[in-house]
């Protein structure tokens, strides 16, 4: 009796809430946007003007940018960066609203508050694509459903594992376009698509999607950080624009909540990589370099192992703000796989295992790991991880590494492993400040998974008979023995 006494308070806010939520979801709030040219000062006096007339019993929902003054009861604002209001108010009529930039612009979180406020108005059918997504969990499902919990509009929504819908009938859908032109051409009745990290869409999958997008006044939405300018996204919305498009070129200046983590990473990068920091801040489309050390030698593709040699499984330690990572990578036919990674800044050494996890079957098999770090790797082997082992180091280490990962005749990455792909673009060797001249050092930089890599394959780089040419040999040989076999 006691324990039914001390829960019942418990039950009954519980009750409170869920009628609470109940009770809104049945009053549809009303959506405010700012007419188009209007200051600041003329909106929020009407607002007030509306909230008054609407009465307590009608929540409002305002659209507008950062906002200082004192705050209505009973209105939400959702606050949106000066230059992408305007590009999202829906009395700005648009067939394509697109947005590129570096990193840290919010441009994702805002398109994904616009597209709520939409949902919350309308019975908006919304097709959130990109390029590859392998899973759920590589979608923006779980931005939108982050955006609507913190912006406490729950009650009007029903978030699902595969879907999101809201009280006014609006369906957010998730597909990937690369390996779904089939379901993309079938998918009916569509208002918005959302495309984001466009910058990897491949000219075939924008020419599948666009005409899929027809239902009368339909829009395609459009996000992206530059790579370059050769990129089919940038030529299609930057170069060349479409009639009817509204393209905006953000950057973390806009942003005015970018958070000072964001911007001592920025800020670093700039003194050790002005090239590197111009493209992944300023959003500006990188050219190829000849300091680029895996410059034309890697490629990003879908991929199942099959009989192959592996998998290799290798872990960089993370200190201060550089990241703890796993990747797992095979090879076959000459060319190195990559298949996984796991990658997590300011990790605790007891999380790490769970981290780790996230790369299937990583406690089955041999990890070696960066041997600077013993204790860790003590501790791991006692949680979980029991083969795991130090990698072997040596003067010259680094560029050994370097040099048998470009015997490769290729180097395919699985899209998922992003981390990977943005290393391979960036990692360069030095250049002499005075004269240019590319020095025969890799910088310090953009390394983490690619020294997990080297780790990885590190017996195979270390021993003076498993060059890659003799491993290439071994595998002729072995296939040759299975076909004289069969």
């Amino acid at each position: 009796m006691s324990l039914i006494r001390q829960s019942l308070p418990a039950l009954l806010r519980e009750a409170d809430r869920v009628l609470e939520g109940r009770r809104q979801a049945a009053t549809a709030p009303v959506v405010l946007w700012p007419h188009i040219g209007e200051n600041d000062a003329d909106y929020h006096a009407r607002l007030a003007i509306i909230r008054k007339r609407l009465g307590r019993s009608v929540p409002l929902i305002v659209a507008c940018g950062p906002y200082a003054g004192d705050r209505l009861p009973n209105v939400t604002y959702v606050e949106f960066p000066p230059r992408l209001l305007p590009l999202l108010n829906p009395a700005n009529p648009a067939r394509y609203r697109v947005a590129y930039s570096g990193r840290g612009a919010a441009k994702s979180w805002s398109f994904a508050r616009a597209l709520i406020l939409r949902a919350l108005t309308e019975p908006v059918r919304v097709l959130c694509a990109r390029e590859y997504q392998g899973s759920i969990a590589e979608s923006v499902h779980k931005l939108l459903s982050t955006q609507i919990e913190e912006l406490r509009l729950d009650p009007w929504f029903t978030v699902q594992r595969d879907s999101i819908s809201s009280f006014q009938c609006a369906e957010f859908l998730f597909t990937g376009l690369h390996a779904n032109v089939a379901k993309v051409k079938s998918t009916e009745n569509v208002a918005i698509a959302w495309v984001e990290e466009a910058e990897r869409v491949s000219d075939e999958s924008w020419q599948v999607l666009i005409p899929t997008i027809r239902k009368p006044g339909s829009e395609v939405w459009c996000t992206f950080n530059p790579d370059a300018e050769t990129d089919p996204t940038f030529r299609r919305f930057v170069t060349s624009p479409p009639p009817g498009a509204l393209v905006e070129f953000v950057s973390w200046r806009d942003n005015p909540w970018l958070p000072p983590e964001l911007d001592a990473e920025r800020r670093y990068l700039e003194s050790v990589d002005a090239d590197a920091a111009a493209w992944i801040w300023e959003g500006r489309c990188r050219s190829a370099s000849s300091a680029q050390i895996f410059a034309g030698k890697y490629s990003i593709e879908e991929f199942e192992p099959g009989d192959w040699d592996g998998p290799y499984l290798g872990a960089d330690w993370g200190f201060a703000s550089d990241p703890t990572v796993l990747v797992k990578c095979w090879i076959t036919d000459r060319r190195l796989y990559v298949e996984h990674e796991a990658h997590g800044v300011g990790i605790d050494i007891d999380r790490t295992p769970d981290l780790f996890d996230q790369v299937p079957d990583a406690r089955r098999h041999t990890m070696r790991a960066d041997s600077a770090r013993p204790e860790t790797i003590s501790y791991m082997q006692r949680n979980g991880y029991p083969n795991i082992v130090g990698v072997e180091k040596w003067s010259g280490s680094v560029e050994d590494g370097i040099a048998f990962m470009r015997q490769f005749e290729k180097i395919i990455v699985h899209p998922r492993c992003s981390h990977v792909v943005e290393e391979m673009r960036l990692y360069s060797y030095k250049r002499d400040r005075l004269t240019g001249d590319i020095r025969p050092e890799p910088v310090d930089a953009f390394n983490h998974t690619i020294d997990a890599i080297r780790y990885a394959l590190g017996p195979l780089i270390r021993s003076p008979n498993m060059g890659i040419f003799t491993l290439y040999k071994q595998q002729f040989e072995a296939l040759k023995r299975k076909e004289i076999s069969a």
